[in-house]
């Protein structure tokens, strides 16, 4: 029996993915749930696993973009599983046939075989074709590769020494890349800085974090402060937790905080729901398990969206001061930078404090001044008096010691 194999859904609204990676090869035998490909999904990576164990024949190739619903690839059940080698009877018998007398043709530097699209651009750019590398057949040139062409910089230097690459983007990187941009180009965005002393959240984080990751088996660390602190200043600012849907303003009763966290595919922002029901703890138990997911690959799609705003720590990396990218649908975003040792006045004396600088970039058409810099206010206030404002003058109930 041929199984055909095809593409899931990987989650409302996703029409198509691309093939990131095969993991196995035309021909090879697999087992039934074994990961056979990697594909990419504007929002994600996932795993396509088999669907039954048998011979496999792919049907598309890695980069293809493929719809959901579409045949990625056939696996025949009734194939027995090869002995030794692991190699499947088709290749087997693929191997033992003569070699054609017409080998694939190189991929070569086409000397003005161009599309008439592809010599319009390069018309346009100033560049002679013989100077491209095509990738249509035959190493013709097409439209895209004319308008990916670069003009050269003068002579190509013949070095054996210096090299490059030019590999296409994830259709996730792709995708980043395009809402991104419509942030710059489709909203009013303005940042806003302050700086907060660290030192109260230093004292306490010392003082119990041995005994909290003992108690909890997580650490104590920065994340629960900060989105305790949000939380807080969200219910103070209800428009910074809004969103713009078309002429409505769309505003929410709960705050989910998207964390922005780096995985082996590039920056993820999965979410913590209604972080405003989470004590220390959970925060801290919700941030370790999301940033495992995201190491892993194993984030959903589900994870990764609906959030209300958007915590990034640029700090971890060493930058001290930042502007933000609005994470869209949302309107605000808050950027945390590294701590650093520097003077400050205190008690009219001056001392060496720890300091973050801290800003929230934000959407002007839906959040005015006022709020937003009331809002990073609260949030800075709240950071330096941790005890009173986001403990209730209780550190041992907050921290469920």
């Amino acid at each position: 029996m041929i199984l055909e194999m095809k593409v899931p859904s990987p989650g409302e609204s996703i029409t198509e993915v691309e093939i990131a990676t095969w993991l196995v090869e035309d021909g090879d035998y697999v087992e039934k749930d074994q990961a056979i490909a990697e594909v990419d999904s504007d929002k994600a990576t996932l795993e396509l696993p088999a669907e039954e164990s048998g011979i496999i024949t792919l049907k598309a190739e890695e980069g293809d973009a493929v719809a959901v619903g579409a045949v990625v690839c056939l696996i025949d059940t009734e194939a027995a599983k090869p002995e030794g080698s692991g190699q499947s009877t088709i290749k087997t018998e693929q191997s033992s046939e003569p070699e054609t007398s017409n080998p694939k043709p190189e991929t070569t530097y086409a000397t003005g075989t161009a599309s008439p699209a592809a010599k319009k651009v390069l018309a346009e750019k100033g560049i002679a074709a013989n100077t491209i590398k095509g990738t249509g057949k035959d190493g013709r040139i097409t439209k895209d590769d004319a308008i990916n062409a670069v003009p050269s910089m003068g002579t190509p230097i013949k070095d054996s020494t210096r090299g490059g690459d030019r590999k296409k983007l994830s259709m996730l990187r792709r995708k980043v890349a395009q809402r991104l941009v419509a942030v710059k180009n489709e909203t009013a965005m303005l940042t806003t800085f302050n700086e907060v002393n660290m030192q109260p959240i230093f004292d306490l984080r010392k003082k119990y974090k041995e005994d909290f990751k003992t108690k909890h088996g997580v650490g104590l660390g920065f994340m629960s402060f900060f989105t305790k602190a949000v939380v807080r200043a969200l219910k103070m600012y209800p428009d910074v937790n809004s969103m713009i849907d078309g002429d409505f303003k769309v505003s929410y009763d709960f705050q989910d905080i998207s964390i922005a966290v780096s995985g082996p595919k590039g920056l993820m922002v999965p979410v913590i729901r209604d972080a405003q029901k989470l004590t220390f703890r959970g925060v801290e138990a919700e941030v370790k398990r999301l940033a495992i997911r995201s190491r892993d690959g194993d984030l959903t799609i589900d994870e990764m969206t609906g959030g209300t705003f958007t915590i990034t720590n640029g700090g971890v990396f060493g930058s001290m001061l930042s502007t933000p990218i609005i994470n869209p649908p949302q309107s605000a975003i808050l950027g945390m930078h590294n701590i650093v040792n520097r003077p400050m006045a205190v008690d009219g004396k001056v001392v060496i404090q720890p300091i973050m600088y801290v800003a929230v970039s934000y959407d002007h058409r839906i959040i005015d001044g006022k709020e937003s810099v009331g809002f990073l206010v609260a949030i800075k206030e709240a950071l330096e008096n941790p005890v009173e404002i986001l403990m209730d003058n209780d550190v041992k109930k907050a921290l469920e010691m």
